[in-house]
């Protein structure tokens, strides 16, 4: 795992603060490293409600990069509750491959696997887009 890896772990293990807000919402039980193409590392968290009105880690760390003006991604992670690190959901997929149509294949997601942990593409778990 290189140093932008680390970081990235690091920012998302310093983000991910599961709490409840409220009856009905909780957040944080998920967190996300998004780094850009300019080098800066983009954090977020799932807040999960009672209702469908959720959004996931990635998402919401993407979002916080469009904030910031920036649309270009070269990686992703997402840290699971128990430290584990998973892929991208569809709707965060989706949200990625929009905002990148031409390069999302290039996309790196660093996951645990039986193996231990390894670099995908997003193009490879996520090979064809519906439009």
């Amino acid at each position: 795992m290189d140093q932008n890896w680390k970081e990235m772990y690091r920012a998302a293990k310093a983000a991910q603060n599961p709490r409840q807000i409220s009856p009905y919402v909780e957040a944080g039980s998920v967190a996300a490293a998004v780094l850009s193409e300019s080098g800066r590392i983009y954090t977020g968290v799932c807040v999960d409600t009672s209702c469908t009105l959720r959004i996931c880690a990635k998402r919401s760390a993407i979002f916080r990069m469009i904030e910031e003006g920036e649309s270009q991604i070269r990686r992703v992670l997402a840290l699971m509750p128990g430290g584990r690190l998973g892929p991208p959901c569809g709707a965060c997929r989706e949200l990625m491959v929009q905002l990148m149509p031409e390069a999302y294949r290039g996309i790196e997601i660093l996951m645990d696997t039986t193996e231990g942990r390894q670099i995908l593409a997003l193009g490879e778990i996520t090979p064809a887009w519906w439009i």
